[in-house]
């Protein structure tokens, strides 16, 4: 388990590391929230946040045009043998938090 812990570490900061170089979206900023690797090391279902969040959709296109060229860069920046199937995936709990936040000023003020 500490393995699968540590490879999802791993890609999380070289993928991290890649898209910051070379997935470039005009105003926008792009964060690798999580890396879920199945046991079988076959899928790894990586989480993104985009601000502003309205980018979401073309945060999400970007990132599967360039899944392959991210590949490549794992594949030559890690030891790992095989290179999991990448699934993005948008994480909106930065959104949600934020939403959350807002009630509670607005309850406090009344």
């Amino acid at each position: 388990m500490a393995s699968i812990d540590r490879i999802n570490n791993l890609i999380l900061e070289e993928t991290a590391s890649a898209i910051n170089r070379e997935v470039r979206i005009e105003d926008s900023l792009i964060t690798i929230t999580s890396v879920q690797c199945s046991p079988d090391l076959k899928t790894a279902h990586i989480g993104f946040s985009v601000l502003p969040d309205k980018l979401a959709g073309t945060a999400m296109r970007k990132l599967e045009a360039s899944t392959s060229e991210l590949v490549g860069i794992l594949r030559k920046r890690t030891k790992l043998r095989k290179i999991p199937r990448i699934i993005w995936e948008f994480d909106a709990t930065e959104r949600e938090a934020s939403k959350i936040e807002q009630l509670i000023k607005e309850a406090n003020a009344e």
